[in-house]
């Protein structure tokens, strides 16, 4: 039976009139103001999810000490210990006791993301299906004492709602070379996330562990200025800092891959979900020419992250990512009849085997607008044509088949013309 994608070229008919229609300059939304009233929101995040459970008692969590706190925490988010990864760059909001001295610890799932530094906060940032990123903070834990408060966050959003994410809440890491205080001497990225950036631009002000094979990286290093000069110093895990205070001691490669994917992946959907609501708002809930061919550009640029159309390069031979966060990564995947998964480990040439987002199976992706899912999926289908043309030609054939199985298997979402 010939697949349906072959008639994609009849489809390209429908869009034609807007690929060529001018779009301006990437829109500056005040999330605070209507449409979006983004403060004024009730979070229907995981962690939300989780204070209610709370508040009922159907959810304890430990306050023996800081260590059990934290991890009875990440398992009532069904969040995996084996995601940390460390930082040591003074750029978050408890700015003044991180250093390579006392590294932070971040850990993820799909949608949640939560930080911890000894003698610190806990912070907590929670993907809401429609508003995007919520921050919340933890008061300090009085060991043996009820839990303690928990603030939503405001003070976040000097730098989680700044350029770094087209001023809109979002999620940010940053490259950096810092000192001893852990404060910025240079930056190697900033402004922007995802997995295109370079390997070797990356991990500044991080630590890293694991088989990376990275001959060339900005991890686990701080400067020393010196005549005017940075002098390089090395600052392996657990050399200036204590990593018996935190719940492992490593920052392995694999999670910091995911990280970097999934921040990327989300920050694009959020500066489109939005751009979606204003146009509508502006627009009486009409969408013109102008309006169809911003959200064409928003849905090309999801398509094109989704489908890791500039997935950066690895080194020659590959990398080895932790086991355990690879076990705890793949209990959440979703497979076909074949057992083939979005989630699927390649580690050798690229992150997966199969190169389209498994981030297309969270809350987010499913609760986003009708209007900008159908585009995302059209630009998603020429890449996965059975012959695709040179723009979008980066997945061999046997690659473009199996994803489209997948997606075909485990969404329930597609368009009529992908069945």
């Amino acid at each position: 039976m010939r697949s349906r994608f072959v008639l994609l070229p009849l489809f390209l008919l429908i869009s034609h009139h807007l690929s060529g229609a001018e779009t301006k300059e990437p829109r500056v939304m005040d999330f605070r103001t209507p449409p979006h009233n983004y403060l004024d929101w009730k979070p229907r995040d995981r962690f939300a999810g989780l204070q209610e459970k709370m508040l009922k008692g159907e959810v304890k969590l430990d306050t023996s000490n800081d260590k059990a706190f934290l991890a009875s925490l990440l398992a009532a988010m069904n969040v995996p210990v084996s995601s940390q990864i460390m930082v040591f760059s003074a750029s978050s909001l408890q700015s003044e006791i991180i250093n390579p001295r006392n590294p932070r610890a971040l850990y993820f799932n799909e949608d949640s993301y939560i930080g911890w530094v000894p003698g610190g906060l806990v912070e907590i940032i929670a993907a809401d299906p429609e508003m995007g990123p919520m921050f919340y903070v933890f008061n300090r834990l009085r060991p043996g004492g009820p839990v303690p408060d928990v603030q939503r966050s405001t003070k976040c959003m000097n730098c989680h709602a700044g350029n770094a994410t087209r001023r809109l809440p979002g999620l940010i890491a940053e490259s950096l070379l810092v000192s001893r205080a852990g404060s910025s001497l240079e930056t190697y990225r900033r402004d922007v996330q995802g997995h295109q950036i370079p390997l070797e631009s990356r991990f500044g002000g991080w630590h890293l562990t694991g088989e990376h094979n990275l001959t060339s990286h900005k991890a686990n290093i701080m400067g020393n200025p010196q005549g005017g000069k940075n002098l390089i110093v090395p600052v392996p895990p657990g050399q200036n800092s204590d990593l018996g205070l935190h719940l492992l001691p490593t920052s392995d490669i694999l999670p910091n891959l995911i990280h970097e994917h999934q921040m990327g992946f989300e920050n694009r959907l959020v500066y489109a979900v939005y751009t979606l609501r204003q146009l509508k708002h502006e627009n009486k809930g009409m969408l013109g020419g102008a309006a169809k061919a911003e959200i064409e550009e928003r849905a090309q640029e999801l398509a094109h992250y989704a489908m890791f159309a500039d997935e950066a390069k690895f080194p020659a031979k590959g990398m080895v990512g932790d086991p355990k966060f690879a076990e705890d990564f793949l209990r959440e995947r979703k497979a076909t009849r074949a057992g083939l998964s979005l989630r699927d480990l390649d580690m050798k040439t690229r992150i997966f085997k199969h190169r389209c987002s498994f981030m297309l199976h969270t809350d987010s992706w499913k609760a986003a607008p009708r209007e900008l899912k159908d585009r995302v999926y059209y630009h998603m289908a020429l890449y996965l044509r059975d012959q695709p043309d040179a723009q979008h030609a980066h997945i061999p054939q046997a690659e473009r088949l199996a994803i489209r199985s997948i997606l075909k298997e485990t969404m329930t979402d597609l368009p009529s013309w992908w069945r």
